[in-house]
């Protein structure tokens, strides 16, 4: 049956792709993204729906439900995107694709040797880089912390469950984080057979799709730019067309030079072979750019297209309904609305194209944002996000006061902008530590002088701030590297003061500081926060348009010999630094090496299960792995375990074992149910009696860990 549900996962992608090629313009891009869309949201709907019926474990379902809700979706959007024009023509997709690759062909070959040069750095890099994350992807185990005690938990419990009800997790995760997510990734995984690295595919397919998008979008911005510049003078007509085809060739040069560098950035990277929430996040929120800044050309065209505004609405909708963090994002997207959506000449017009979104988001919230678990949050826990305790912890409560929430916030962007000061990557290597140490002795210096006690205040951090941030937090969690302070923050000053003008840079800009902002007031510190910037970059790396779009700028010119080499040298260090947070990623070493914390690591690909899945917590590999030898992997297991124990692991190899959770986040420990075989246990939550076997934590580590495992016992109940 495998054979046969890979197949029907194949068939449901062509059939999106037909779909969506009656949906969107002829644009390769903008099919790619609706296709995503139309995919992501059918399967998100699909999956509410047989969670209702609790059919979310069968695998027959899933296979021919997702046609249904496709199809419909499909048609309504279809009549949407029709409506007040002549139908169109569905293109051939096929056709589309020889098209393009032959202008980006012809693209090529006309680079100067300084050009060419750059786009091959960069091509390159890429390419050993995609075939080494998609190995990764197939033959590797996650281990990422929130995974092991939450996300993949969660996912597991359902598909055991048969439904994503509400049921009481050990950790808080498990219940209050929306399910929008899991829908996709149980799709995945049972349309694979099982295939436990199916979890992963929507996080991998992210991490090109948005680049994709981040390529669109600097489309649309570089035809604006010629909007804005094109005269009615009949005398320079001519010499604006030649312009115009030089200019198509810089927005080329734009796009793709854009596109390579978010898709090489290192907290970006990173999540390509997890299964972090954050990247799948920042491919809706990428698609939504996209159509708002495809609905302001069309305006700009004259050709005002709605289709785009019920697309922002849709991918509104997924977005809010994927993570609650969206909401920090609302004052960047709703700037950048302002400029694509409400901007216009005329009050009626704003209006009019007002309501249209309005209504396309209202409809993607109650499509994609309430079922997903926000209105169950408020049920059980009075709040939409969850519990007081995960309030208190990792949001603005725990400030206290608005004055020191002002104060230490004002910290938190001081902090955020130091860290992101880093040659990320590089400073894997001892060499890149001493490096990176030089470089940013002035600004230890001058941190000193003005007093700022980033580093000696501690109320509002989850781990205390640090010029030298541990290798672990460094490693795992990068910023935007030598890309971000080299030339997307430079370039975005450039703008902000007026020195290079572009009015979407501007919009653009605001959007950056202001979800910049809502980081770093909005809850404490955390040197894990990296992860969260991959958004603000997106918005960020638009910038770096300016390089082929804007005059000043521009490296694409004869002469200008340092600002060239300066662009060239930021280019191959972010290369590098690309290459070296893939190959020296502890969590995933392709081939295996000494790392700069002292420990050997062994290849990902040839890594003992039980050792690759919990080195996150090394502290956790011998009781894992003496339960894994204890235990027969088909036994119902019940757990008394705590928040931050890693629960997934004990699934087993093949996701076999049964495990019942007794000690549900704050609600104290229940009765161990009479099917369970086996009881797994921290001693902090159960008193171990004779019999019980110490599954053996290494405490001799405990000092170096970030958060000191539990004492494990096993007891055999039958």
């Amino acid at each position: 049956m495998t054979f046969v549900y890979i197949l029907s996962l194949l068939v449901f992608l062509v059939y999106l792709g037909r779909l969506s090629a009656r949906i969107c313009r002829r644009s390769l891009t903008e099919w790619m993204l609706t296709t995503f869309l139309l995919g992501a949201g059918s399967v998100i709907l699909t999956g509410f729906v047989l969670s209702a019926l609790y059919q979310t474990a069968h695998a027959p379902v899933w296979a021919v439900s997702v046609f249904i809700t496709a199809t419909v979706l499909g048609w309504l959007l279809q009549r949407a995107a029709w409506a007040g024009i002549e139908r169109p023509k569905r293109f051939s997709v096929s056709l589309l694709i020889r098209e393009r690759r032959h202008t980006a062909q012809r693209w090529f070959r006309s680079l100067s040797p300084y050009a060419r040069f750059l786009f091959s750095s960069l091509f390159i890099t890429l390419l050993v880089i995609g075939v080494t994350n998609l190995l990764l992807v197939l033959f590797t185990v996650p281990n990422e912390w929130d995974s092991m005690t939450g996300h993949l938990n969660r996912v597991m419990q359902y598909v055991q469950r048969g439904s994503m009800r509400h049921f009481g997790g050990t950790n808080w995760n498990i219940d209050t984080y929306p399910k929008s997510v899991c829908t996709l990734q149980i799709y995945t995984f049972l349309m694979t057979g099982h295939f436990e690295n199916g979890f992963k595919f929507i996080h991998h397919l992210s991490y090109w799709i948005a680049p994709v998008a981040v390529f669109g979008i600097v489309q649309r911005i570089g035809q604006l730019t010629v909007r804005e510049a094109e005269t009615t003078d009949d005398r320079l007509v001519s010499q604006q067309r030649l312009a115009q085809r030089l200019l198509s060739q810089h927005r080329l040069s734009a796009s793709f030079f854009c596109a390579l560098a978010y898709a090489l950035l290192p907290d970006f990277l990173m999540q390509a072979i997890t299964t972090e929430t954050d990247i799948v996040l920042t491919a809706y929120l990428s698609v939504l750019l996209y159509m708002l800044f495809s609905y302001r050309q069309s305006v700009a065209a004259g050709q005002a297209d709605s289709r785009y505004l019920y697309l922002a609405g849709m991918a509104f909708g997924i977005a809010f309904g994927h993570k609650i963090t969206f909401a920090l994002l609302l004052p960047s997207v709703f700037v950048v609305m302002i400029y694509t959506v409400f901007w216009s000449d005329s009050l009626a017009t704003s209006f009019n194209r007002t309501w249209r979104l309005g209504a396309a988001i209202v409809v993607g919230i109650c499509l994609w944002t309430l079922p997903t678990g926000y209105l169950k949050n408020i049920e059980v826990f009075g709040h939409p996000i969850g519990p007081p305790t995960s309030l208190k912890h990792q949001s603005v409560e725990r400030a206290g006061t608005l004055r020191n929430l002002l104060e230490q916030g004002s910290r938190n962007l001081v902090r955020y902008a130091y860290d992101h000061v880093n040659l990320d990557g590089i400073r894997n290597t001892a060499p890149g530590v001493e490096l990176n140490r030089v470089m940013r002795r002035p600004l230890v210096v001058l941190e000193d002088k003005l007093h700022m006690r980033l580093d000696e205040e501690t109320d509002f951090s989850i781990q205390p701030f640090a010029f030298d941030r541990r290798f672990v937090f460094y490693n795992a969690n990068p910023y935007w590297g030598v890309f971000g302070f080299g030339l997307i923050f430079p370039l975005l000053l450039l703008v902000l003061t007026g020195i290079v003008r572009s009015t979407p840079h501007v919009f653009l800009g605001l959007a950056v500081a202001l979800h910049f902002a809502a980081l770093s007031y909005s809850a404490p510190y955390d040197p894990f926060k990296g992860r969260y910037f991959i958004e603000t970059g997106l918005f960020g790396v638009t910038f770096l348009a300016l390089l082929f779009l804007n005059p000043r700028t521009t490296v694409d010119v004869p002469k200008r010999p340092v600002w060239k080499g300066y662009v060239g040298l930021v280019t191959v260090l972010g290369c590098l630094s690309a290459l070296l947070c893939v190959f020296l990623n502890i969590r995933a070493m392709p081939f295996g090496g000494t790392a700069l914390d002292g420990k050997t690591y062994p290849s990902a690909f040839g890594a003992e299960r039980a050792f690759q899945i919990t080195i996150g917590r090394p502290d956790t590999y011998v009781p894992y792995k003496r339960f894994d030898e204890l235990v027969p992997a088909n036994a119902t297991v019940a757990l008394g375990t705590i928040n931050d124990d890693f629960e997934y692991p004990l699934y087993g190899p093949k996701l076999s074992r049964r495990l019942i959770t007794i000690n549900p986040f704050e609600q104290g420990v229940q009765p161990i149910p009479p099917e369970a075989d086996y009881l797994f246990f921290a001693k902090s939550v159960i008193k171990p009696q004779p019999g019980d076997v110490r599954l053996g934590t290494d405490t001799t580590i405990r000092q170096s860990m970030i958060v000191p495992a539990e004492d494990y016992y096993l007891r055999k109940l039958k």
